[in-house]
C-alpha cells in the first residue's frame, strides 16, 4: 500500500463519515499503517507512517540547517529561516550552561550536539504533527519510550565514564542508618530507572491528549456544519471558535514539550556528572 493510496483512503473514509453523520474516532489519527510490509521470522521491519514522518522531519531539519548555513550564513541581515536556526542554536548552549554545572565550558560543549539534535528533532516532530493528515510521531508511547531509554542508557554510560564505580554512590544518600540502606538502595534504583519512563510518558501523554481533544472538537464542529441547518450553523460557531482557540495552546504544548524534555535530559546529565549524594561507605573510608 503506497502513500498516495493511503492518503486517498483517509479522504474517502472521512467522506463516508460525513455522509453517514458519524463522527470518526479521535484515536484513528494515531493508527500505525505499514506502507512496505516486511517480516523476517517473527520480527517486523515494516516501513510505516511513523517511519515516513520521522524521515521527513529529519530531512526537513537537515535541509533547513544546510540551506541557512550555506546560502544565508554570510548575510549581515539574516532572513526568517536563518533567524530561526540561530535562535535554536543560541538557545541550546544557554540551556546546557544553565542546567549542567561543575564542568568546564569545553566539557559542556561535548554534550551540545546530542542535546541540540534531540531538541530540534522533538520540536519539528511535534510541529509537523499539527499539520492536517500528518502523523504525530511523538504521540506513540513505544517511540517516545525507545527515545527516552536510549538517552537514559547514554547518560548512565557518561556517569560511569566520568565517575567510575563511585557513580553508584547516588543509590545511598548520605547519613542513612545502616539497617535502612538495603531498602533505600532498592528504592533509589527504582526511582532512577523510572526517569526513562517518565521522560517518555510525559511527552507521549501530552501530545496524544492535546491532539485527541482538538480532533474531537474539530469533528463535532465539522459535523454540525454539514447538517445544512441554520440553527445548527449558528450553534456551531461556538465549537468552531473553541477549536481555533485550542490550536494556539496546542502549538504552545508542542514547543514546550520539546523544551521540557530537553531540560529533563540536561538535569539527568547534571546528576550523572556531578554526584551530589555520597555513599555511606565512602564517608567512613
Amino acid at each position: 500500500m503506497n502513500l498516495y493510496f493511503q492518503l486517498d483512503l483517509y479522504l474517502y473514509n472521512d467522506n463516508l463519515y460525513l455522509e453517514s453523520g458519524v463522527v470518526p474516532s479521535p484515536l484513528e489519527q494515531f493508527e500505525i499503517i505499514p506502507f512496505l510490509p516486511m517480516k523476517i521470522g517473527d520480527l517486523y521491519f515494516s516501513f510505516t507512517n511513523p517511519s515516513l514522518f520521522m524521515l521527513l522531519t529529519l530531512s526537513l531539519v537537515l535541509l533547513l540547517v544546510h540551506f541557512v548555513t550555506k546560502k544565508g550564513g554570510g548575510k549581515s541581515v539574516p532572513n526568517a529561516w536563518q533567524s530561526l536556526v540561530e535562535l535554536i542554536y543560541d538557545f541550546v548552549p544557554n540551556l546546557v550552561n544553565e542546567q549542567i554545572g561543575g564542568l568546564s565550558g569545553n566539557v559542556k560543549q561535548q554534550f551540545f550536539p546530542c542535546i541540540f539534535v534531540t531538541f530540534t528533532f522533538l520540536l519539528f516532530c511535534n510541529l509537523q504533527g499539527m499539520i492536517p493528515y500528518s502523523f504525530t510521531v511523538t504521540s506513540h508511547f513505544l517511540i517516545t519510550l525507545g527515545l527516552s531509554f536510549s538517552i537514559f542508557i547514554g547518560i548512565t554510560i557518561v556517569g560511569f565514564q566520568r565517575n567510575g564505580l563511585h557513580f553508584l554512590s547516588f543509590l545511598l544518600p548520605a547519613g542513612v542508618p545502616l539497617p535502612l540502606a538495603p531498602f533505600l538502595v532498592l528504592l533509589e534504583l527504582i526511582s532512577y530507572c523510572f526517569r526513562a519512563l517518565s521522560l517518555g510518558i510525559r511527552l507521549f501523554a501530552n501530545m496524544m491528549a492535546g491532539h485527541s481533544l482538538v480532533k474531537i472538537l474539530s469533528g463535532f464542529a465539522w459535523t454540525m456544519l454539514c447538517m445544512n441547518d441554520l440553527l445548527y450553523f449558528i450553534g456551531d460557531l461556538g465549537p468552531l471558535f473553541i477549536v481555533l482557540a485550542l490550536t494556539g495552546p496546542e502549538l504552545g504544548v508542542a514547543i514546550s514539550q520539546a523544551h521540557v524534555s530537553t531540560i529533563s535530559i540536561c538535569i539527568y546529565l547534571n546528576d550523572a556528572t556531578n554526584l551530589h549524594q555520597t555513599c555511606l561507605l565512602f564517608i567512613y573510608n
